[in-house]
């Protein structure tokens, strides 16, 4: 009897290609369609999997035709709008469509599951407890929104144990996961196009902690606090009545260390290769997991040195003429306060006399997240030495309100008058040395397609060198 096919439409996006890799991996038969190719549509048909690069009902017809001996199942995001042509035409044929969560949750009840879900932080949690479980045990799978590095992929699956996934909050499809361990990062009011208010967002969260077998949650965050209970919660502010806290001693843009406790019981100092703080919360609910599923501390211990960030998290891009380039996928107000925390951190540890100024890049992401904390933005990003906005990456968005970057530009302006709206990336090519200076130390924060900003400077540089060596 032959298996299931699926039809992934959006096949390229970061969570759907996780999904169709695993499905392969599986051994089930994939198709896909994205308007855009990348390393994933790539990587996906030197895995197999059939990949069109329109989306178009004669698509549809071709894979009804090719695996007609087999169920096809059309899978979609919340990412795909109700206009796309495959969709309609599934709709009107009465074809079986499901969610990605549906299909995540189908594949998490092979494994014992270890499910990241929260505000921020997810994909960093994911990395960090998917590299321990795997130095610790050779025995877990992965399917996360980011490409762990020690995977190099956002989707690691064999026939292991365990199985660490990052739950995705934004649509509201969290209570489709069945979780044998639940860990909730943190809750903040975010995704302005799906919920209301904050008590729509806690609705999810808590229908997603129900669902799961045990939860791990973080006492630190006041939200957390007040709305959920558990045994088991972790800590970096106190240890007393906490199953799992890291109490920071000494943090450094290189390393942070930190007091171990169990229960209340001082356990031992632990070393941890990853700076800032709120990555130390991220990096403790890693521990607080693979202690739950029966990891010892001494193993942990051992192998927390191996520990990365994923990319486009404070990731090092390079230097261009004595400046510092930084990625980051900040895109909430809470994210840019603990990058620009952690970008002043790498400052302020340097040898210099004179400190290095902090330049801000920061592209908005979604109409709707910029009108509910244009405030808050403007508040967090005027705590940059200088601070440039690009235009609002929509994300498929309407601008209904006339919502632009000039606007968070002109609040910043009250507070830091070192601001300025540039159009998009090659604006910013153009004028790249006017606008910044050596020794800068520069962070560009965004959730859209901002980060080809350093694959453009350093053509743009490469091509200048060459016309300076005169190649040109």
């Amino acid at each position: 009897m032959n298996r299931d096919h699926f039809h992934l439409i959006g096949i390229g996006g970061i969570g759907m290609s996780a999904i169709a890799k695993a499905l392969i991996k599986k051994g089930y038969s994939v198709s896909g369609s994205d308007l855009v190719k990348n390393q994933e549509t790539q990587k996906l048909k030197e895995l197999g999997a059939i990949i069109f690069d329109s989306q178009i009902k004669n698509n549809i017809d071709v894979v009804l035709s090719k695996f007609q001996n087999q169920k096809v199942n059309f899978v979609v995001s919340s990412a795909i709008k109700n206009a796309n042509e495959e969709l309609l035409y599934c709709k009107k044929r009465n074809f079986l469509i499901k969610h990605r969560s549906e299909i995540l949750a189908m594949i998490m009840k092979s494994y014992i599951s270890l499910s990241i879900a929260g505000s921020h932080g997810k994909t960093s949690t994911s990395t960090f407890l998917s590299t321990l479980l795997e130095l610790c045990t050779h025995n877990s799978s992965s399917i996360t929104g980011g490409i762990i590095p020690i995977y190099e992929s956002n989707a690691h699956i064999e026939n292991t144990k365990f199985l660490v996934t990052e739950i995705d909050e934004s649509d509201g499809t969290i209570h489709n996961y069945i979780s044998n361990i639940g860990i909730i990062n943190n809750i903040d009011f975010d995704h302005c196009d799906h919920f209301k208010n904050i008590n729509e967002v806690l609705y999810s969260f808590k229908k997603f902690a129900s669902n799961s077998e045990k939860l791990l949650i973080n006492y630190d965050c006041k939200i957390i606090r007040k709305n959920f209970s558990s045994s088991n919660q972790w800590s970096n502010e106190k240890s007393n009545n906490i199953a799992y806290s890291i109490i920071p001693d000494d943090v450094n843009k290189h390393n942070t260390i930190g007091k171990y406790y169990e229960n209340g019981k001082f356990i031992d100092m632990i070393n941890i290769p990853i700076p800032g703080l709120h990555n130390l919360s991220n990096i403790t609910a890693a521990i607080a997991a693979s202690r739950m599923v029966g990891i010892s501390f001494e193993k942990i211990k051992k192998n927390i040195k191996s520990l990365t960030l994923p990319k486009k998290r404070f990731e090092f891009r390079g230097k261009l003429n004595q400046r510092i380039i930084y990625d980051d996928y900040a895109h909430h107000p809470n994210e840019i306060k603990a990058t620009i925390n952690l970008a002043r951190l790498f400052i302020r540890d340097k040898n210099n006399k004179k400190e290095s100024r902090l330049v801000a890049i920061f592209q908005p992401h979604r109409f709707s997240r910029v009108k509910q904390f244009i405030n808050e933005f403007a508040e967090e990003l005027s705590k940059a030495d200088v601070i440039y906005l690009t235009s609002i990456f929509g994300a498929g968005e309407t601008n209904i309100d006339n919502i632009n970057s000039e606007q968070i530009a002109n609040l910043i302006y009250k507070s830091n008058k070192n601001v300025k709206y540039l159009k998009n990336n090659y604006e910013i090519k153009e004028k790249f040395f006017e606008l910044t200076q050596k020794d800068d130390f520069i962070i560009n924060m965004g959730a859209g397609d901002c980060h080809n900003l350093w694959s453009i400077l350093s053509k743009k540089n490469t091509l200048d060198n060459e016309k300076i060596n005169g190649k040109f």
